[in-house]
């Protein structure tokens, strides 16, 4: 049997070194790679043989994973790519499905979960969790937030003002303003700030991958 030829993209040295043990151990898998970000993942993929990438959404120089993956998509399909993150970001499962993403999971510190993982995304399956994890925002679970809330509450974490919020997402300033009204009522904040950093830190919204 031949190898598996297997390229991880993370930007943390733990997590990257934990993946390249579990791949060392295997008999069934290579590393054909290690780097700490997105921005080279394509550049390999055309420089080396790679069959499946391991991949994070936030990685080094700021590079988004996603955007990596879609563009390798496009111009690999053939490849696999199982992405991994550690952030409930509440937009990323949606965004690595419409990227063509074969698999996408939460990192656990466990070799038998990523092996399993990697052995059923190279045998065609599409493996995703059903829900992403839940957070507590101030007095407010992560689930009670609308898909237009979370949209404002991303930007919020931002720091930008009513007016740049409205005008990134179309909106009117008297909606923005009642929408984030709604989310301190929600939450027990007392002000945007709170919310903001409270938001950011919980890993729920990020902005920028």
């Amino acid at each position: 049997m031949i190898p598996t030829q297997v390229l991880i993209v993370e930007d943390d040295p733990m997590t990257r070194t934990l993946f390249e043990i579990y791949l060392k151990n295997s008999e069934r898998y290579v590393l054909a790679g290690s780097i700490e970000s997105a921005s080279m993942a394509e550049l390999y993929c055309l420089t080396r043989q790679v069959d499946l990438i391991i991949m994070d959404v936030c990685t080094a120089f700021h590079a988004s994973g996603l955007i990596a993956a879609e563009k390798i998509k496009k111009n690999h399909p053939e490849i696999k790519i199982l992405m991994v993150t550690s952030q409930p970001e509440c937009d990323f499962i949606h965004r690595a499905k419409e990227a063509g993403v074969d698999s996408f999971w939460y990192k656990e510190p466990s070799s038998e979960v990523i092996l399993d993982l990697i052995e059923r995304t190279m045998n065609g399956e599409h493996i995703y969790p059903d829900s992403t994890p839940h957070r507590k925002i101030g007095g407010a679970l992560s689930t009670e937030f609308t898909e237009q809330e979370l949209k404002i509450l991303r930007e919020l974490t931002s720091g930008d003002t009513d007016e740049e919020i409205a005008a990134n997402l179309h909106l009117s300033i008297w909606t923005v303003r009642k929408y984030v009204k709604i989310m301190l009522e929600k939450t027990q904040f007392k002000s945007r700030t709170q919310l903001a950093v409270a938001a950011r830190e919980s890993g729920l919204v990020i902005k920028g991958y």
